[in-house]
């Protein structure tokens, strides 16, 4: 029986697709890129490569930070402060919030039920602001932000950090709910909890990380757990 419920923010209960597009346009703007759809789909890219070499250890935080905006404007030929850019951005990025479909409602329901814990590897003033602008973090008993809590998901030790600050914890209980296979369902694999990939438009699973359970989006995770 499942008591406690490890959930992600970004892309299992925020859309955070939209908020970084919002926030690069911004950013971009501001420093006199002109933000066309090519230019901010590829930092999309960008980004994406440099949080997945953080999950690997190869790079640090402040180098994801700064790092894919030195490789953005080398790619367009341009030149800004990376340092700058980082600040704006991450100031633009925690501004407001955009609930994936049925996620408020949801939680609301869930944490009626069960124990919810927030493990994030997002930044902490940007998790924190949209937390505080959706208004959420009275569902969770406890939030698990990476750069507070000194290690990474899907490593074990950001996992075994956070089950030591709950009390009793029984991992046989447990189970993390997100979107990504990389950080979420192996982090979860590593903690030796169940896993359940959130996943909305049916991509293929990594055949080296097999989640438990599979569901498009997280208002359907209630019916799941009715039936374990």
């Amino acid at each position: 029986m499942v008591k406690y419920l490890f959930l992600d923010l970004d892309d299992t209960i925020l859309d955070f697709r939209k908020a970084e597009q919002v926030a690069i346009r911004k950013t971009l703007a501001f420093f006199g890129v002109d933000p066309t759809p090519e230019v901010c789909t590829r930092y999309s890219y960008i980004n994406k490569l440099h949080w997945e070499a953080l999950e690997r250890r190869e790079i640090t935080r402040e180098q994801v930070l700064t790092g894919r905006f030195d490789v953005l404007f080398k790619e367009l030929g341009l030149e800004a402060d990376s340092g700058e850019c980082a600040v704006c951005y991450t100031k633009n990025l925690g501004q407001g919030h955009y609930f994936l479909p049925g996620a408020e409602e949801a939680l609301k329901q869930l944490s009626k039920k069960y124990l919810l814990y927030l493990v994030s590897n997002g930044n902490t003033y940007v998790q924190k602001s949209r937390l505080e602008s959706a208004k959420i973090a009275p569902y969770f008993q406890n939030i698990f932000i990476s750069q507070e809590m000194g290690a990474t998901k899907p490593s074990k030790e950001y996992f075994q950090r956070c089950f030591e600050k709950i009390d009793a914890f029984d991992p046989g209980c447990a189970m993390i709910v997100g979107d990504s296979l990389t950080s979420d369902i192996l982090g979860g694999k590593n903690a030796g909890i169940a896993t359940c990939w959130v996943n909305p438009t049916h991509k293929n699973a990594n055949p080296d990380i097999i989640p438990d359970y599979e569901i498009e989006s997280i208002a359907q995770l209630e019916a799941l757990l009715q039936t374990l």
